[in-house]
């Protein structure tokens, strides 16, 4: 099971090292194949402007929940990295189902397997994660995210659903996963 302590270093150290690793909320969820890093020199970063009631879990300890409401609609899942007080985190942008399959497919009313948590909005609703999980710690429950085994082929491309800072290639991805999001890159 991954520590706080592995969370506790650079935002783009922890984002690749996460594809792989198992997400667990009260135990459903899957392998996270798709994340997204954001900093605080970020300007596409919520932390980017300072600290505000609706990002202060993103300035607070590494190894924490930052859950915020995107477009007033989904919830996205982002993991609180680097040091407290300076806003790095990594955004999961999608799971490969694995646990507890049948309770994602009533939560998102769909079979389709790929359509389960392919993109982050999808993937809180899949795990049933709210506000409520904001600021929460990732190694108690109803959090459990356990190392990945091996390392998968990785590769990177532009984070999606942005309108600043679109260049970086701060996207991290499994190579080959039909679970991703939209925008499949090539290797």
């Amino acid at each position: 099971m991954l520590r706080r302590s592995f969370f506790a270093r650079s935002v783009h150290e922890v984002a690749p090292d996460l594809i792989g690793v198992t997400l667990l909320v009260d135990g459903v969820g899957g392998r996270i194949v798709e994340v997204e890093a954001y900093d605080g020199e970020d300007p596409a970063s919520h932390g980017y402007r300072g600290r505000t009631p609706r990002n202060a879990s993103m300035f607070g300890p590494p190894g924490h929940a930052y859950v915020y409401r995107s477009y007033g609609i989904h919830w996205c899942l982002n993991l609180v990295c680097g040091e407290e007080g300076v806003p790095e985190a990594a955004l999961i942008r999608a799971l490969e189902p694995t646990a507890r399959v049948d309770l994602q497919r009533r939560r998102r009313r769909t079979n389709d397997a790929r359509a389960l948590c392919s993109g982050p909005g999808k993937l809180c609703q899949a795990l049933a994660i709210t506000r409520e999980h904001d600021g929460l710690p990732l190694d108690r429950a109803p959090f459990r995210l356990d190392a990945r085994r091996e390392t998968p082929e990785i590769v990177t491309a532009p984070r999606i659903g942005i309108t600043r800072a679109t260049e970086l290639s701060w996207r991290y991805l499994e190579e080959g996963s039909v679970y991703v999001s939209r925008g499949r890159p090539r290797a």
